[in-house]
């Protein structure tokens, strides 16, 4: 079973207890940080995303039967308090519990579902062997922008704006970095740079930020298809290669996309490489 399926289980296996994410990872044979990635990349929400929403769908589904006591419905959806549920619920739905309970019916497309992994869909996309680099210390000034996992959308006209910025930097020539890091599980966010690499930052705009990547062992895959199909390759990488690969990947540092001249923006072809930093073996 892809180890996100035994995720998936084990949430639905203990949905009313406390969830440990450590406990899980553990269980489940990677470092909480893979596992956490992997989730990700496989379902789109953080683990405690997709724990928070499904508490809070099956606590609508509750209130709407007309359950006699919000507090219990608080207290067994994992709130301490009333007040705690009813800003969480808000939060989610746009509604109160009461309103909810009193015939108000929430956005059914709010709603988190249990989510099945298809056996045939997780082998459908296969990726080739990566190759080890060593990549050296290096500086890459971009533009970030945090993100929620499954809402990542306006990455593209991100790059939009970065390419005003092309030319002046003093980058070196023909390779752009989508770096992604500072990822927050509580929040299920994390921030994404379109940048270029630069020996010397100076002067560098209010607008962008400057990363300081260190000499770092990567795995660098390759992905060859459109680059809307991007999230399958990384499926791949984290939940097919890297679990039996005997690599640990390395949580506080940036995992990026490379792009060099044959990537075309405008069409989404001519592929990229991901390059994960993992530890010395």
């Amino acid at each position: 079973m892809h180890f996100v399926g035994r995720v998936l289980w084990f949430i639905e296996s203990h949905f009313r207890r406390e969830i440990d994410l450590d406990g899980i990872a553990r269980a489940c044979g990677v470092s909480r940080f893979h596992m956490c990635r992997g989730f990700t990349s496989a379902t789109g929400y953080s683990v405690m995303d997709y724990v928070r929403g499904r508490r809070l769908t099956e606590a609508a589904r509750q209130l709407a039967a007309g359950a006699p006591s919000i507090l219990d419905v608080a207290l067994t959806a994992g709130y301490n308090s009333h007040e705690a549920f009813t800003r969480a619920f808000r939060d989610r739905f746009g509604t109160t519990p009461e309103a909810a309970r009193d015939g108000t019916a929430v956005d059914q497309t709010l709603l988190v579902e249990p989510i099945r992994m298809d056996r045939a869909a997780e082998m459908a996309f296969h990726i080739a062997a990566p190759r080890r680099e060593k990549g050296e210390a290096m500086t890459v000034v971009g533009l970030s922008r945090r993100y929620k996992y499954n809402d990542v959308g306006a990455i593209p006209s991100q790059w939009t704006e970065f390419q005003a910025f092309g030319g002046t930097l003093g980058e070196r020539p023909g390779i752009w970095f989508g770096l992604c890091d500072e990822f927050e599980e509580a929040e299920g966010t994390f921030r994404y740079t379109c940048g270029v690499r630069v020996d010397d930052p100076r002067d560098v705009p209010e607008a962008l930020t400057v990363t300081s990547l260190p000499a770092q062992n990567y795995l660098a895959f390759s992905h060859k298809e459109h680059v809307s199909r991007l999230r399958e390759t990384m499926n791949a990488i984290w939940g097919q290669y890297l679990p039996d690969s005997g690599f640990e990947p390395v949580g506080d540092r940036p995992m990026f996309e490379l792009y060099d001249q044959k990537f075309d923006p405008l069409t989404g072809l001519g592929g990229l490489e991901v390059w994960i930093p993992v530890k010395t073996s």
